[in-house]
């Protein structure tokens, strides 16, 4: 018999449920870096002046801002910190793709 270990995160909570306001919390990614979260690439953090650690951004708190649909229908939104603060200290804004980032644990609902 064999068991195999699954990391599944079960949220109850569909895309649609997502409303501009609605504060979620950003999750650590289950591969090196984060794939649904659109964060720059960390030689545009050093151009603009931040710091790029992505370790200091899971636990975030972040508000939509946008939600988008694309001609493709996947739900994107836009997230800016709740502290008002900026990611890397050089980007205020970060897109993400809502379904996939839910499902992978990139982003939570609080």
């Amino acid at each position: 018999m064999a068991v195999a270990s699954v990391n599944i995160h079960a949220q109850n909570v569909t895309p649609q449920d997502i409303k501009v306001g609605d504060v979620l919390e950003i999750g650590k990614p289950d591969m090196p870096q984060f794939k649904h979260i659109d964060f720059p690439r960390a030689n545009f953090i050093i151009k603009k002046g931040g710091i790029a650690d992505f370790k200091k951004v899971v636990g975030n708190k972040v508000v939509v801002t946008e939600i988008q649909e694309t001609k493709d229908g996947v739900v994107e939104v836009k997230l800016k910190k709740t502290d008002g603060k900026r990611f890397f200290n050089s980007h205020s804004v970060v897109k993400a793709n809502l379904k996939n980032a839910l499902e992978s644990g990139e982003l939570s609902v609080l």
